[in-house]
């Protein structure tokens, strides 16, 4: 199978030993968490943080709630268990209207501080330190690796128990045939990932669903293999979404791999797809890009 830069395992990594290497290195860190209508899990997962990582072990200086238009309190509660929560409407409103993961991913590098940065989603529900501890451990420990990316067992999850659908028929396919090179990244879409600032800053961020995929080939086609770490998390649980929600999502994954393999289109994509009484129906899916935050002017910051 091919390389895909270095593997770890979370158990490789201990919070108290991370900290004093942080402030060694003069580094700074950051949790994001774009969320919408979260507000069953994220309490849990920012008070474990902020119990573990911030007051318990000095890992964490930020965690950052982005409130992707949530209509069920995810902000109240986010806030309550204590995160910084900033909207999403009001992070670099010049920028023009956004929509889906990746432009809350976009708004969150924004919106941080960090000389780290990870992200976990914000249905996790068994999240525990190991998360932050094995996405920050490589970048922390090794100068080399500038981007970590998450894998994980889903329990109930087949034999597998690892890459969900769109995984296993939309992106592992296509890894295969457009870039070969990234065929040993054992789960591509994986939400759990971190960078240092100053890489992912150089980078186009794709808006929707993509932006998983659109993270590993770029930092890849930029900095090499090597610069590509990937960390067993261990088990995560979260919520299912049934096959028909997944469609759209196969469309951004399908639409960012053939732009980035040169195939260029169009900024809105539309999917037609079909009910129970088998009347069709237009979905438009987001795969329009933002631009890397570095070559955004300046003095446009959050203003909320």
């Amino acid at each position: 199978m091919h390389a895909a830069g270095p593997v770890f395992s979370h158990h490789d990594f201990e919070a108290r030993r991370l900290a004093a290497r942080k402030e060694e290195a003069g580094l700074t860190a950051s949790l994001c968490i774009p969320a919408r209508d979260e507000a069953a899990t994220i309490g849990r997962i920012v008070e474990i943080a902020r119990r573990r990582l911030v007051e318990a072990v000095p890992l964490l200086d930020e965690i950052l709630v982005l409130d992707d238009h949530s209509v069920d309190g995810t902000g109240a509660v986010a806030t309550a268990a204590g995160a910084r929560v900033v909207r999403s409407g009001d992070v670099l409103p010049g920028a023009g209207p956004g929509s889906g993961k990746g432009d809350a991913i976009w708004k969150s590098l924004s919106a941080s501080t960090g000389d780290l940065v990870a992200w976990v989603d914000g249905d996790i529900t068994d999240f525990g330190p190991r998360f932050v501890t094995g996405l920050l451990g490589p970048l922390l420990t090794y100068p080399s690796v500038q981007f970590v990316k998450g894998f994980y067992r889903r329990p109930g999850g087949g034999p597998a128990g690892g890459g969900g659908r769109v995984t296993e028929l939309v992106a592992r396919p296509l890894i295969a045939r457009l870039f070969p090179h990234l065929a040993g990244v054992v789960q591509p879409l994986a939400g759990e990932y971190a960078g240092r600032r100053e890489v992912l800053e150089a980078l186009p961020v794709v808006c929707g669903w993509g932006v998983d995929l659109a993270l590993v080939v770029d930092v890849v086609a930029r900095h090499g293999l090597p610069a590509l770490g990937q960390v067993d998390l261990g088990t995560r649980r979260h919520r299912h979404r049934p096959l028909d929600q997944l469609s759209p999502q196969a469309m951004a994954i399908l639409t960012t791999a053939l732009r980035r393999a040169g195939l260029p289109e169009r900024d809105a994509a539309h999917l037609v797809l079909f009910d129970g009484d088998h009347q069709g129906h237009e979905v438009m899916v987001e795969v329009g890009e933002r631009p890397p935050l570095a070559a955004f002017p300046q003095g446009d910051e959050l203003t909320a």
